[in-house]
């Protein structure tokens, strides 16, 4: 009788588990087109509530990057997952110029004893669903790291760092020189403005444009870093090596001064997060050693040089 009661049990425990939704989804999803360009990368981290469900949604599109938190409900008995108000970039969308549409995510948990499978779609609310055509979608759980703690951590530092897959060159269309440009991550966004931003250096500048070039400053350990431009994300998530990451930037004449500054993504091997940044300006080479850490950004503050007044 006990030993009976005792598999019951293991049945029931096992049945629970498999109707969660609890751990790391990854995959593709695809707008209803023939074009392979519209194609987005989708990591899922999920942690089921009493009576809801929360998480993070990361996906990579074309170029962009978005890690959102996200909130909604799931049915064990029906296998029903539901998030909602999720902005997700619009497959027309091109560079310096996206356009979100707010969508709902839809999806049924499929299990199999190959693994289980959350598939579904992302549909635009009624305002949009004219404008915004549906992205279906095909999430595969990764059951080697869909461990408690390691979810649990996720969801309360809300951290990309925990991501299944790192996207290749091809997938997010990265170059060695890059052109800054406005990046939405509302969760390395938020961080940034609770750490301390230390002033390193302060420049002065004989052109409106300069070439920015980042390495890693001495061994190369990891280092990972995101750079902000006047409060405003433009590189995010590169690694420091001993080749370059070159940036065009133009001043913004309007300000007085600008400001870059360094966000440490991790501190590498070897803490802290250390950078070698050298600014050209047409005339002048400035090197500038920046070190950051998980409390403070380094930044550097840039003037443009007045024009000497010509006598008559």
């Amino acid at each position: 009788m006990r030993k009976a009661l005792l598999i019951g049990l293991l049945v029931t425990s096992l049945h629970a588990h498999t109707q969660s939704v609890f751990g790391y989804w990854y995959g593709f999803a695809n707008v209803k087109t023939n074009s392979s360009a519209n194609n987005y990368l989708v990591e899922l981290i999920l942690q089921p509530e009493k009576n809801y469900v929360k998480g993070i949604l990361n996906y990579y599109f074309k170029n962009i990057y978005r890690s959102i938190q996200v909130k909604g409900n799931y049915s064990p008995a029906t296998r029903k997952l539901s998030l909602y108000d999720i902005p997700v970039v619009y497959h027309g969308s091109i560079d310096n110029f996206e356009v979100d549409c707010i969508m709902n995510m839809l999806a049924t948990l499929r299990v199999a004893q190959a693994g289980s499978n959350l598939v579904g779609t992302f549909k635009g609310l009624p305002e949009y669903r004219n404008a915004c055509p549906d992205i279906n979608f095909n999430l595969k759980l990764n059951a080697d790291i869909s461990k408690k703690d390691s979810v649990l951590k996720a969801i309360s530092e809300f951290k990309e760092s925990f991501q299944v897959w790192t996207p290749t060159v091809a997938d997010t269309l990265i170059s060695v020189t890059i052109t800054p440009r406005k990046v939405i991550n509302y969760v390395i966004e938020k961080e940034y403005t609770e750490r301390e931003n230390v002033l390193v250096n302060e420049i002065e500048v004989e052109s409106d444009s300069l070439q920015v070039d980042l390495y890693d400053n001495g061994e190369i350990d990891g280092d990972i870093i995101s750079l902000f431009y006047n409060k405003q994300l433009i590189l995010f998530n590169q690694k420091l090596t001993h080749k370059s990451i070159k940036i065009n930037l133009k001043l913004d004449t309007v300000k007085s001064e600008n400001e870059l500054s360094m966000f440490a993504e991790n501190l590498g091997l070897i803490p802290p997060n250390t950078a070698l940044m050298v600014i050209h300006d047409g005339k002048k080479r400035y090197e500038i050693r920046l070190s950051s850490s998980l409390e403070k950004n380094a930044t550097i503050r840039i003037k443009r040089k007045k024009d000497p007044i010509k006598t008559p």
